[in-house]
């Protein structure tokens, strides 16, 4: 769908068009679910912050303005991410506790280098990222799951968070220099 469409179908929404909305909701569902499932607070679910989302898209439609080579995605994923953040921003400011299983431990202790003759376990290895990624700031959260778990670039970080490359370059070096500090000092590796 183009950006004229949702244009179009807001406008309507906003006429009292109920369907044009649910048209909305379900064209880009996935889009701000992927966004929600990768920076929600530990405390919420993702289908709670997803309408969350789409609760805020509606009370701001006014302000999506279309532009030539800027889609709605990009203006409704930062949308969705803004939301996320404010959402992280609430919960409790000190670092959450998070209960690893063994084999997650495990796979923080060799995360940490202090374990080199362990085999990783997928799920063990997403287990403890889960828990060093709760550790850090949203900012950082969300640079590092963009750029190096879902491998987008830094460009189209840069156009969904409004930072400039730069600081997308210089967020994702502090934030991996944090977290291998972290894995450091919960894997029990010197």
């Amino acid at each position: 769908m183009h950006q004229r469409a949702e244009a179009e179908l807001l406008a309507r929404w906003r006429a009292g068009d109920d369907a044009a909305g649910r048209e909305v909701c379900e064209q880009h569902a996935a889009v701000v679910r992927r966004v929600a499932a990768a920076h929600r607070p530990r405390e919420c679910g993702v289908d709670d912050l997803v309408q969350e989302v789409f609760l805020t898209m509606f009370a701001r439609s006014e302000r999506y303005r279309e532009q030539d080579g800027v889609p709605f995605e990009h203006w409704l994923s930062r949308l969705a991410l803004n939301v996320c953040r404010d959402r992280l921003r609430g919960e409790a400011r000190g670092p959450r506790r998070v209960d690893l299983s063994a084999e997650g431990e495990r796979a923080l202790e060799w995360l940490a280098g202090a374990r080199d003759d362990a085999q990783l376990d997928a799920r063990a290895a997403r287990e403890a990222v889960d828990a060093l990624l709760a550790r850090l700031s949203s900012d950082d959260r969300v640079v590092l799951t963009w750029l190096d778990l879902e491998g987008r670039s830094t460009a189209e970080i840069a156009q969904l968070t409004g930072w400039s490359r730069t600081l997308v370059k210089v967020r994702a070096f502090r934030a991996r220099r944090r977290l291998r500090a972290l894995a450091r000092e919960l894997g029990g590796g010197a």
